[in-house]
Formats: C-alpha cells, structure tokens, sequence
C-alpha cells in the first residue's frame, strides 16, 4: 500500500521537501517525492522523546575550552521533549549498518534527503582544521536543515532556547540530529578531539553560515513563526 502527500502533511514538511529540486550529487540517490509505502512513512517519523536517551544539558558561561562539558552546577539537564519543542528531531540508528539500513533509506526518501557525504572531523583528516572548527563555533543559522548522523566519535551540538540561554547536546555514535531552519546554532567537538559525520542535504548542498544576528533573516523568522515562543 503507498502513501501519497495531502496539502497539511505537505505544510509540515521542510519547504525544500515540498518544492524539491531534481539535481543530484555523485553520491546522491533518486527518491520518489510523492509515493512512499506506510511501512516507510513509520520507519522515517523521529523517535518519540519518551523514549529516547539522548544527554542535554544548559551550558555555563564560562570560557574555558569548548570541548569541555561546560555544564552548570547543579547539573541542569534538557529533556528530549524540550528539544523537540525547539524543533530539534532526533533518531537513534544503527551507524554501522548505513549502506543497507531501511530507515536511514525511509528517512531519506521521505525528507527528500539526496545528497550525502561522511567527513570525519579532526586534525589529522579536515583540511584547514584549526579555521574549520572556529567557524563551526561561530553562532550562526542556516537557511536549510542541519542534518547530521555521527558515524563514530562524538561531539557537541549547541542550540539557543527560547530565552536565549544554550542548550548542549552530547552526540554520539549512531545519534542522527536534525535542526531546524533558522535556530541559532554552534558545533564543537568534544574532547575526544574525533567525529565522524554523515551530511545529508535536500539538493545540491549549500553550508552558507548566516552568523548572529540575523533577526530580520526570512528563515529566522520562519523558526520563530514555527517553534517560537506562544
């Protein structure tokens, strides 16, 4: 049995899922955009935040090293439905098993997700590292999904709440993460100094940064219409 697109799945849906472009990567692969089974539509939803076990944590202030916990005293932890309130999906996959594992495919097809590249984060293997690293640091939005699944290693991933205090989300081996379009973000390693990644993109990719502020961003203002405060 397929599944077949109504107007308000469609509306919750990424705007470059719904109006996707048909150009492709050498590691891209064709999904269908309007057809899917239901087996494939359950296999691609985000894992309920009851069940999941993911570590999030609000982040002191201070300015020691960024790989570093940073986390409060007392620990203040972040629930899994709290990130999913600030738009942040999350899936936990199996990271070794990528090439044949029917979710990640689901996932793919349903969100559209076409490109694909793995980049191992590290000094010994990304190219201007030291400049990499400062800019994945930078408070910034995209204008598209982040999409990441960590294939080895581990590292942070720093998102604004609501009240503009940060949020960090200890990603590790088989975690893939979405964040919206348009939050305030930042990326770190941790101190395992490694991370291997899978980027997934909807059409050709582009990784333009937009670094803070940009209130008046059309995709800022698109999160803050969707997952801002009520």
């Amino acid at each position: 049995r397929h599944v077949r697109f109504s107007q308000s799945i469609l509306a919750g849906l990424p705007a470059k899922l719904r109006h996707a472009r048909t150009h492709c990567h050498a590691h891209a692969q064709p999904h269908a955009m309007a057809t899917f089974t239901g087996r494939e539509w359950r296999l691609a939803q985000a894992d309920d935040p009851a069940n999941v076990s993911i570590d999030a944590w609000y982040m002191d202030d201070s300015s020691e090293d960024q790989r570093l916990p940073h986390k409060l005293e007392p620990n203040q932890p972040v629930s899994p439905s709290a990130l999913r309130k600030l738009g942040v999906l999350y899936w936990k996959m199996d990271a070794d098993a990528y090439e044949t594992d029917e979710r990640l495919a689901a996932i793919r097809k349903l969100r559209n997700y076409s490109w694909m590249e793995i980049l191992t984060v590290s000094k010994d293997t990304l190219p201007n590292y030291e400049e990499k690293i400062k800019t994945f640091y930078e408070e910034h939005i995209h204008d598209d999904e982040e999409i990441r699944m960590i294939m080895d290693g581990s590292g942070f991933f720093d998102v604004r709440d609501h009240d503009d205090k940060w949020i960090r989300i200890h990603c590790k081996k088989g975690d893939l993460i979405v964040l919206p379009e348009g939050i305030y973000h930042r990326f770190t390693l941790d101190e395992g100094n490694c991370a291997k990644a899978m980027r997934l993109f909807v059409g050709e990719p582009v990784w333009t940064p937009y670094n803070r502020p940009q209130e008046e961003h059309a995709s800022r203002k698109k999160y803050l219409a969707q997952f801002g405060p009520k």
